[in-house]
């Protein structure tokens, strides 16, 4: 079973076994984030990308960006790591956003309360 495993996977170790299971896995969190933006637009009845959407692609991304370190491919680490970028980047504007509009509402109620 190891043999066929290892052969199947194109490794060599356990080690190498559990990188690639890392691999998988981000994968699977990255690719998530299209079920994710695909069910918040059916319900919202439009196109609509969540903010679990940036949620999943920053998790998937460094997940990712970390296997690629690991494995030394620089297509992969230039990719990931210029992606990891705009999510961070994205999310950093979402709560900009959110923390205004919440002062916005706040200084709103005192004015309206006097």
């Amino acid at each position: 079973m190891q043999d066929w495993l290892f052969e199947f996977l194109k490794i060599d170790n356990w080690l190498e076994f559990w990188w690639v299971a890392l691999g998988f896995l981000a994968q699977a969190i990255f690719a998530s984030r299209f079920i994710v933006q695909w069910i918040a637009s059916e319900r919202a009845g439009r196109s609509y990308v969540p903010v679990a959407f940036w949620y999943l692609s920053i998790s998937g991304g460094l997940l990712m960006l970390s296997y690629a370190i690991y494995r030394q491919d620089p297509v992969f680490i230039l990719g990931q790591s210029t992606g990891v970028i705009v999510y961070a980047r994205n999310l950093m504007l979402i709560h900009r956003t959110r923390r205004d509009e919440q002062t916005t509402e706040a200084v709103d109620a005192v004015h309206t309360t006097k």
